[in-house]
């Protein structure tokens, strides 16, 4: 792993991303967490799955911004389908975002470490959020970004990570839109209910692995980078990246998201994504 002031000096005012080999080898989740072990350390204890019937949660689909079911349900029971013991027609996947590790899954936090004692030094602060995914390959994280460094860990599997630095901000469309969740009709089937109480969400419509260039031309413009997270490995994904996510079957991950400096850098990015919105409306 890098020194404190090496990693600050050459990733993180940069702000670039990199992908570091040997940043968690020393994790004891490394050998520890396979699919017996979660059985026997958190096994009927209940958690918070999200649950869609097509993979997408928090994604744009039929012209809402679409947020899953949060279901509680025994963890042995979400392995089950993970590992197809039981089927099920929709995707499952443990990826609630408020520090969950830490808050649902305290069994397991002695696996791995409560922060990355080099990133808070080299941030001067300790992680906002500790989270833990894991899920099936079928789900999958819309194009978004986030006002946090993350450095996103790989236990198990693999992560595929589709990249845009926010200087891509002029080449991707953002719309408003009516927020609404995933209910489960009494036949199984899911509805869509609006959340009428809640403002409107503003989030990327487009699909960046199959764009609708007619509908959004800028985006041939951008440009997007790629990269594979094999387990031991660690991705620095920096404040205000765009990121579409998807992960191998069963993929378990852990990440750390320390808040980001508003500095001269989100003075930048708001001015761009400013003027971005002027010559649309021009």
């Amino acid at each position: 792993p890098p020194s404190p002031l090496e990693f600050y000096r050459e990733w993180v005012s940069p702000n670039k991303p990199c992908v570091i080999r040997n940043a968690i080898s020393h994790w004891p989740a490394l050998k520890k967490w396979t699919s017996a072990y979660l059985r026997e350390v958190v096994g009927p204890k209940v958690v918070s799955v999200a649950v869609t019937p097509n993979g997408y949660a928090d994604a744009v689909f039929q012209d809402r911004f679409v947020m899953p079911e949060e279901r509680q349900m025994p963890f042995m029971d979400f392995l089950d389908i993970v590992e197809k013991k039981v089927t099920s027609p929709n995707v499952f996947y443990v990826q609630k975002q408020c520090s969950n590790l830490t808050e649902e899954f305290p069994e397991l936090v002695c696996d791995v470490q409560p922060d990355i004692p080099w990133m808070s030094e080299a941030l001067g602060k300790k992680p906002d959020a500790v989270n833990f995914w894991l899920g099936e390959s079928a789900a999958v994280t819309s194009l978004h970004k986030d006002h946090y460094e993350n450095l996103y860990c790989v236990v198990s599997g693999e992560k595929y990570f589709l990249l845009h630095p926010p200087s891509d901000r002029p080449f991707i469309p953002y719309e408003l839109y009516q927020p609404a969740t995933y209910h489960v009709s009494e036949d199984g089937s899911f509805e869509i209910v609006d959340e009428t109480t809640a403002e409107k969400v503003p989030w990327i419509p487009l699909d960046p692995l199959n764009p609708d260039l007619e509908l959004y031309p800028e985006y041939a413009q951008a440009k997007p980078l790629k990269c594979t997270v094999k387990a031991g490995e660690m991705l620095y994904l920096p404040s205000l990246w765009f990121h579409h996510v998807q992960q191998s079957h069963g993929c378990i991950a852990v990440n750390y998201w320390y808040d980001m400096e508003y500095d001269i850098k989100y003075s930048y990015y708001q001015l761009l994504d400013c003027l971005t919105k002027a010559v649309k409306m021009l």
